[in-house]
């Protein structure tokens, strides 16, 4: 019978008996030792407990801290009776990393990070991102980022400190090509922009707003050693992430002559070169986002060194086999980077997540990958809470650890003792079967599931990108199948009501499940409402409305007074679709006709 921990280790033998640690002096009871007879890798280490003690043998630093991190759960587990038993481990990658995302509309506070990579070091994640646009506190740009909350320099200082005691290297992390809307909406930077207004999307039912810098704007560079020269002395890492991914106005504007005249590929990489420069002056190994440059194969021999490419994707079936081949083929050293699967879901889509994560592992294991990163992005405002995430946080660290050891069984022991801490294992069971509800839809699109999507749908006029479609899923889905789903979403918030967490961060997290699973829940009132004008049942959909109408205010009132136990500024940005929901009920008429609303388009934001 296996032990509950995760990571699993890649070796583990039960021995008879068990051992008692003395109530007097508990700490004479362990020994660590550093050793050759260790396994032969930094952070390879072998435990054995016997009848007559605790002894931990190391080679390095990362060693003896990953024993400490086995060692925690044991004692945590079994109490001061551990069972006897023979460990040797080592890990699959180097660098085992989550990187959050803060600039879609939640940025956590300080406590709540603080909280976040202590739990992460005890499941030997050992490298931590904040994926950041404009949501760190730049003096001279409040404006861009004071509605939206931001990290201060003094909170990116402790944060890094702690980081360390944890052996946990936080890793700077600034996009610096692309995904930079809200900087180029300020009236100093609007200049800087490739384009100067939004464009058609590639499938007519959005926009895309000027996100991506001028690459051959005088003034481009200068903005961006600004930045660094304010965030990197923040951090005591070596490496900086720079992102540089989706640009796609790369080309329409102020580099199309350039573009034509060299290629756009040929652009993207010049002005990569150039931020390399500005980021191996201050003493940084670059990351990159390696999406662009894979589909310009024939450049990739010419990326400046070092840098280490980032390989993304996040459904069950991204080629990550084939695209990490092309990395370890140019010799190029690359991390492979899976996701939660959470953003646009509300509760999760665990299953994608679950095929995602392992398809990475295996892949980055076969080509050679110097690290895996474990990505959680907060498309569409982030209303998802870290309580839907962090059963991913753990899939990912076991795989990134040692994936061939990993055992899904073991999720919902583990969860409820080191994250939930409930002994009841009702939230940890509850969070993993939401993760799967929206399976009861009979409908899949990538990036989005209707729980996420319906509530969350921006107004169309204003021809937003994420979980547009939203809006259009009451024509393509059954009533039955709404109804199942929002059923299952049901009985799992009655497990989750009685589930006993045993500390108030624990507390937190049953309450921001819970908040996410009742909007999920409203998803589904939505589409019945919907269904009901669509066949002219006016009876019916008032009384959806009237309902729902209600529902809806509670959320906000509940959402309101839940944000500031985990998060800076307001919900504003994170949640407004409440409010947006609640003025289509008032409104009374569908956006989409059941006509149009059928017709779904082929092209996803993410292959454009």
């Amino acid at each position: 019978m296996k032990l509950n921990l995760l990571p699993y280790p890649r070796s583990l033998e039960r021995l008879a008996g068990s051992f008692v640690l003395p109530s007097n002096q508990p700490l004479r009871a362990f020994s660590f030792v550093r050793s050759r007879k260790a396994p032969d890798h930094p952070e390879g280490y072998s435990l054995r407990i016997s009848r007559q003690g605790v002894r931990v043998e190391y080679r390095e630093l990362g060693g003896l801290r990953a024993a400490g991190a086995t060692l925690r759960q044991l004692l945590r587990a079994y109490g001061r009776r551990l069972p006897c038993l023979k460990i040797r481990d080592w890990p699959d990658f180097a660098r085992r990393g989550v990187m959050l995302d803060i600039s879609r509309g939640r940025v956590p506070k300080l406590e709540t990070l603080l909280d976040l990579v202590e739990r992460l070091a005890d499941f030997k994640i050992n490298e931590f991102q904040l994926y950041t646009e404009h949501t760190f506190a730049y003096r001279r740009y409040r404006s861009v980022w004071q509605a939206w909350g931001a990290l201060t320099a003094r909170e990116i200082r402790t944060l890094d400190a702690r980081c360390r005691e944890l052996g946990i290297d936080l890793v700077p992390n600034q996009n610096s090509f692309g995904h930079l809307r809200y900087f180029l909406e300020h009236p100093r930077l609007r200049q800087l922009a490739e384009v100067s207004e939004p464009y058609e999307g590639s499938t007519g039912d959005f926009l895309r707003f000027p996100t991506t810098l001028a690459p051959n704007h005088r003034g481009t560079i200068k903005f961006i050693r600004e930045l660094y020269d304010e965030l990197l002395p923040n951090f005591s890492s070596r490496y900086f992430n720079v992102g540089c991914d989706e640009t796609w106005d790369l080309g329409r504007g102020r580099s199309r002559a350039l573009c034509a005249r060299r290629g756009k590929g040929r652009v993207y990489l010049d002005f990569l070169k150039q931020i390399h420069r500005e980021v191996t002056r201050r003493g940084r190994t670059m990351m990159f986002w390696g999406d662009i440059i894979l589909n310009h194969p024939e450049l990739i021999k010419h990326l400046p060194s070092p840098v280490i490419a980032l390989n993304w994707g996040y459904e069950a079936t991204h080629p990550f086999d084939k695209e990490a081949a092309i990395f370890a083929q140019s010799r190029i050293p690359f991390y492979v980077c899976p996701g939660t699967a959470t953003w646009m879901s509300l509760i999760g889509r665990h299953g994608t997540a679950l095929a995602n994560l392992r398809s990475a592992a295996r892949a980055g294991r076969k080509h050679g990958a110097s690290g895996y990163l474990n990505t959680d992005w907060g498309d569409g405002g982030h209303p998802q809470p870290l309580a839907v995430s962090w059963p991913l946080y753990v899939v990912g660290a076991a795989h990134a650890w040692c994936s061939q050891s990993f055992d899904e069984t073991l999720l919902v022991p583990v969860l409820s003792r080191e994250v939930y801490e409930d002994r009841t294992q009702r939230i940890a069971r509850a969070a993993l079967a939401l993760g799967v509800a929206h399976e009861k839809f009979r409908y899949c699109e990538a990036n989005v599931t209707p729980f996420g999507a319906v509530i969350a749908a921006p107004p169309p006029e204003t021809r937003e990108l994420f979980c547009r479609s939203g809006l259009k899923y009451y024509a393509r889905i059954k009533a039955r199948r709404i109804a199942a789903a929002g059923n299952e979403v049901e009985r799992q918030r009655a497990i989750l009501a009685r589930g006993r967490p045993e500390s108030a961060a624990a507390r937190i997290l049953q309450t921001e499940l819970d908040l996410a699973a009742r909007m999920a829940q409203e998803s589904c009132r939505i589409m019945h409402w919907q269904q009901a004008l669509a066949h002219g049942q006016q009876a019916q959909a008032k009384a959806l409305a009237q309902s729902g109408g209600r529902a809806l205010r509670q959320l906000q009132q509940d959402f309101q007074r839940y944000w500031p136990l985990r998060n800076k500024a307001t919900p504003a940005k994170c949640a407004a679709f409440l409010q947006w929901r609640r003025e289509d009920y008032r409104r009374g008429k569908l956006h989409f006709p059941p006509e149009s609303a059928r017709q779904v388009q082929v092209k996803t934001y993410a292959a454009e």
